[in-house]
């Protein structure tokens, strides 16, 4: 296997790994790089980060939050929005790394050309977005945090796991047996929330159609498949706001038909 293969995989497992190390030792060891945990941080004890969607969560309930919080969730969101894209959900997320695995093992065992498809809608995360304010507004508690599988993984990895890993479990086999990239792609709200957060953001995937040869393993591996719609017809940047910019496409095409670029407005808008 060539590096050129695999490289935005080994970056992206890079990145998660030592995001969730640097929060370890915050906790465990009072390192100041980043205490606290995906929820909610600081970094370098004096620049405040915050996840949007609990942000969001919070004030629906009615409660007042602290500044920190307000410039913490707006960091995040001009980061995510300018920048970044949905690149929270394959760079930083770490059940990214768990439905990866299960990705790849359904593709290994051949499962979609064995067993019968299931389809669901990929707008499902939006409506989870609108009930999880509702409620959390009717029941005075940001709800989705109790169950977030991120905020559960990432506490577990720090604080050790309890119960709460069988939602782990729940969401491999999920997605290993039941829909392809049935959670992230499909069901997390905040994987939604990322992506309206970062549906104008500059850096993007961009096809060259006249390198490409066709050989579709971009779709094989996309999480989600429909953002490269233009594959075989035109030349154009990922445009689709659910891109999570994962690089996958771009490592497993040989024709050097995908690479990341900064999105042109005037041409692409």
């Amino acid at each position: 296997m060539r590096w050129s293969n695999i490289k935005y995989l080994v970056f992206r497992r890079v990145v998660q790994l030592g995001l969730l190390f640097l929060y370890a030792m915050g906790n465990y060891y009072g390192w100041r790089v980043l205490q606290g945990d995906l929820s909610a941080s600081m970094l370098f004890t004096a620049i405040p980060l915050s996840d949007p969607f609990a942000t969001l969560q919070i004030l629906s309930t009615g409660v007042m939050v602290g500044t920190n919080v307000l410039v913490g969730a707006l960091i995040i969101s001009l980061f995510y929005g300018i920048v970044g894209g949905r690149a929270f959900c394959s760079w930083v997320c770490p059940v990214n790394m768990v439905t990866d695995l299960a990705a790849w093992l359904r593709r290994k065992l051949l499962i979609d050309k064995i067993g019968r498809k299931i389809w669901i809608s990929r707008n499902i995360r939006y409506y989870v977005i609108v009930i999880a304010l509702i409620v959390s507004a009717f029941s005075g508690m940001a709800v989705f945090e109790i169950v977030s599988p991120i905020t559960i993984l990432n506490r577990g990895v720090i604080f050790g796991f309890g119960a709460g890993a069988g939602l782990i479990v729940a969401i491999f086999l999920f997605d290993l047996f039941i829909v392809k990239n049935g959670w992230c792609g499909h069901i997390c709200p905040l994987g939604g929330m990322h992506s309206l957060i970062g549906k104008n953001s500059v850096i993007r995937v961009k096809h060259n159609s006249d390198n490409c040869t066709l050989c579709m393993k971009c779709k094989e591996v996309c999480p989600e498949v429909q953002v490269l719609g233009m594959i075989g017809k035109r030349s154009e940047f990922v445009s689709l706001k659910e891109c999570t910019n994962c690089g996958r496409c771009v490592d497993v095409c040989d024709d050097d038909a995908l690479d990341f670029n900064l999105r042109n407005f005037i041409k692409n808008s």
